[in-house]
């Protein structure tokens, strides 16, 4: 028999699911899991049928982290940079994707997989899932998560996490700002999809021009950041969809959206 596919893909109503299929593993980010989920946001950056991602998992777990099996069977130097390396290419790619994605957390995210909720755009958790950046407890500071983890939760409560490598539960995560929802595991599906279908159902175009100056915006001084803000409100006004949005909401009817 064929071996299964480490990562799964679903697309509906252009929701594009990408499900990490390592069950057994707790979801191991392993180096050819990140490779598939690169190759996967590569080719859903260029496709226009895709309007969103989710990101989901299978089994018990969201992501254990790194497979630290695979980690110790290379002790090079050379391996390590490489992996590190990889792992932060595949959040920057998360980040840079001009199209939303939605981490669909089900179970317990840890280290580099805590990592990866922090860096989706948004998340929806069940309220089985837990959250932790241990690696200080095993001698390895969760350094490359701690990037990701302190852009989303406060300095303070982000410093906790990393100290203490304490799992804090999916309503904390919540007060805490590193998720957006907290929902039963049975409406799990229907919440984040339901969120999915809210953001896809707005102008492609607009989507993208607003992550990508979210995130830029979000890296200068307020000054600059109001100068870039402006300039990205005007380029944003001379496209077609922000002309059709406005008309079609004057003449109280539903926009149609061409992402010009």
């Amino acid at each position: 028999m064929a071996e299964p596919s480490i990562l799964l893909r679903d697309d509906v109503d252009s929701i594009a699911t990408l499900t990490l299929n390592r069950p057994d593993q707790r979801n191991a980010l392993s180096l050819g899991l990140m490779t598939a989920l690169e190759n996967q946001l590569d080719g859903i950056a260029e496709d226009p049928s895709v309007k969103l991602v989710i990101i989901a998992a299978a089994g018990t777990a969201f992501c254990a982290g790194h497979d630290l099996r695979e980690v110790r069977s290379d002790q090079r130097h050379e391996a390590y940079e490489a992996l590190f390396a990889q792992c932060s290419r595949l959040m920057l790619k998360i980040v840079r994707l001009p199209k939303p994605v939605i981490a669909r957390v089900q179970g317990v995210a840890t280290a580099a997989g805590c990592q990866l909720v922090a860096t989706c755009d948004l998340a929806v958790a069940a309220h089985s899932a837990r959250f932790a950046t241990p690696g200080v407890n095993i001698g390895l500071f969760c350094s490359t998560p701690m990037v990701a983890l302190s852009r989303a939760v406060p300095r303070k409560q982000s410093m906790e996490m990393l100290l203490t490598g304490d799992m804090i539960t999916a309503d904390r995560a919540r007060e805490l700002g590193l998720i957006n929802r907290v929902v039963p595991a049975s409406e799990l599906d229907a919440a984040t999809l339901a969120l999915a279908r809210q953001i896809a159902s707005k102008s492609p175009l607009t989507l993208a021009i607003g992550k990508d100056a979210f995130y830029r915006q979000a890296e200068l001084d307020l000054e600059a950041a109001y100068a870039y803000a402006s300039g990205v409100m005007t380029r944003n006004m001379l496209a077609r969809d922000a002309g059709e949005g406005i008309d079609a909401f004057l003449a109280k009817r539903a926009p149609e959206w061409t992402g010009e």
